[in-house]
């Protein structure tokens, strides 16, 4: 593909010649000369001398260097359309493989591709152009939208509820039992039935081994757009915002409440039964004990606000020396105390 023709589609305006033959994408390290790369984060400014790329997807306000440049509002939103124009994603082709065990009353939609030893249980409803890949367990009464993708050792329990374009990597488990129990008079717990379901909204996706549990009573819903990273545990009767993002590791106790355009970083704990307000960004490893109000950036545990905590970790690095201090502060005083 022509440069001129790559900016063309990707809707960019082109300084440098539009004849450059591109033969796909790559980061500014690993680019070579028929490549395009991007920039989007100042720390790699001095790449924008070394990468081998034949072409840049830069910002409006980066100045023109030695190589053609393509100018974006969002270069990262842009790099990730040029993705899609150079690699399609695989999608196997329709059909069910003779393995897979499919209840009579399940119904399915146009086109579906259903991979080896696949379970879907009675009463189960699931849109057109699906995917679900071998091993995939939808259990009864699940009803599911169209262009739902399911990757191998995914499971989708009783009675959930999911969206259009949802896709779920290998080993996510929707609609698990929430951890509900009762402590009885003998110290043993009595399991409480989850007689609730869980709810994933439209254009949301929930990578390797994360869990969305059902509620008790009620649901869990995971609303639109919601991405949750690896190893992320959203509790029994959550509900959580449009377009947030859950990163690695996050837990959510029950009943915790989301809002829109939240970021939880990293190995962030949430405690249940609080309200996170919209556009909150909580750093890596922060511990949120309580309600916490919209449009804050907090840090640590437990979590406040972010530019409290940078001051108090950059105290609490010097502790040492100022409790040294404190010491000899101490002694003299008591010095002084004894000579009076």
């Amino acid at each position: 593909m022509k440069l001129g023709d790559l900016a063309a589609r990707l809707g960019c305006p082109l300084e440098g010649p539009a004849d450059v033959e591109v033969t796909g994408v790559a980061g500014m390290d690993e680019a070579g000369p028929t490549e395009v790369t991007f920039f989007a984060n100042p720390k790699y400014f001095k790449k924008l001398k070394t990468t081998r790329a034949a072409a840049i997807i830069v910002s409006p306000e980066i100045a023109s260097g030695e190589r053609p440049l393509l100018r974006s509002d969002n270069p990262y939103l842009t790099f990730a359309k040029a993705l899609e124009i150079f690699y399609r994603p695989y999608r196997p082709p329709a059909g069910i493989h003779p393995t897979a065990v499919i209840a009579p009353d399940a119904k399915l939609g146009r086109n579906p591709s259903i991979g080896p030893y696949v379970v879907i249980e009675e009463g189960v409803e699931i849109g057109d152009d699906c995917v679900l890949k071998g091993f995939v367990m939808v259990y009864r009464q699940a009803k599911i939208g169209h262009r739902f993708l399911a990757h191998s050792h995914s499971v989708v329990r009783e009675g959930v509820r999911i969206g259009n374009d949802v896709i779920l990597q290998n080993g996510v488990v929707v609609g698990g039992d929430g951890y509900g129990f009762a402590k009885q008079a003998d110290g043993s717990y009595y399991k409480i039935v989850q007689s609730g379901t869980a709810v994933i909204e439209d254009d949301v996706e929930i990578q390797a081994n994360a869990c969305v549990d059902r509620a008790g009573v009620g649901e869990t819903r995971i609303r639109r757009g919601v991405k949750v990273d690896n190893l992320v545990q959203v509790g029994h009767g959550s509900d959580v915002g449009e377009n947030s993002l859950l990163c690695g590791q996050v837990g959510l106790a029950g009943s915790s409440k989301i809002g829109r355009n939240v970021v939880l970083a990293g190995q962030v704990g949430v405690a249940g039964h609080l309200t996170i307000g919209d556009n909150v960004i909580a750093t890596a490893q922060s511990g949120i004990p309580h309600d916490v109000e919209a449009n804050k950036v907090i840090s640590g545990y437990p979590a406040m606000d972010n530019a409290q905590w940078l001051k108090c970790a950059a105290i609490y690095a010097r502790l040492p020396e100022i409790f040294a201090a404190y010491r000899k502060l101490l002694r003299l005083l008591e010095k002084e105390d004894v000579g009076s």
